[in-house]
């Protein structure tokens, strides 16, 4: 028992030195864990938050635009752009409102709002589309060498025969015939038979000369 209680009292010994030492590197530590789990916490509660709020706005956004009300869809889409930038609804946004812009003919603005939504998106298929559209209201302004770097991105393959016929009208306002040509028949070559875009590749190829491949 004697033997015991003097391991007991080692142990104890050690446990205290142990503490002295290390203790409010314990203490910190697990206070640093506690808080990173509460911030953890917060944080997931504030995104829940934010976006569901965003879902709402871009709700009204859409039904504004339903109605045909401009003003309320430049609200909603300035209101997802400014507070909730952070969420997927935000560049979805930007791309309605660069619509709207572009049936309004304003076509600077429109190009702010896509520049935007390239370099804030986060979903592939919301860049791609965004960089295409970039691409055309760039066109669309004569500013043709931009438009080409900005078809020269990264995108993905279901996007490839729209950028590169895109590509084809920007060379062939250049003047750059047998580009543009290379352009549109890479564009056709990727087309499904049954693309209905297809025909109009075919016909932009036709009037270009040459067979097409």
């Amino acid at each position: 028992m004697a033997t015991y209680d003097l391991d007991e009292q080692e142990q104890l010994d050690s446990l205290k030195a142990w503490w002295k030492r290390w203790g409010s590197l314990a203490m910190l530590t697990l206070a640093v864990v506690v808080a990173a789990g509460a911030g953890w916490r917060y944080w997931q509660n504030r995104t829940m938050t934010q976006s569901l709020e965003a879902a709402s706005v871009y709700q009204n956004l859409t039904q504004s635009l339903a109605a045909n009300d401009a003003k309320g869809a430049r609200a909603a889409g300035a209101m997802l752009i400014d507070k909730y930038q952070d969420t997927a609804y935000a560049p979805r946004a930007a791309l309605l409102l660069a619509k709207l812009n572009v049936a309004g003919k304003d076509l600077k603005s429109a190009q702010t709002q896509l520049e935007w939504a390239v370099s804030n998106g986060k979903e592939p298929f919301v860049k791609d589309l965004a960089r295409l559209r970039l691409a055309g209201v760039q066109f669309d302004q004569k500013q043709y060498d931009d438009a080409l770097k900005t078809l020269s991105g990264v995108h993905s393959d279901a996007y490839a025969f729209r950028f590169l016929d895109l590509k084809g009208d920007v060379l062939l306002a250049q003047g750059k015939q047998a580009e543009a040509r290379a352009a549109y028949q890479s564009a056709f070559s990727k087309m499904a038979e049954d693309n209905a875009y297809r025909s109009i590749v075919e016909l932009k190829l036709d009037a270009l000369g040459g067979r097409t491949k």
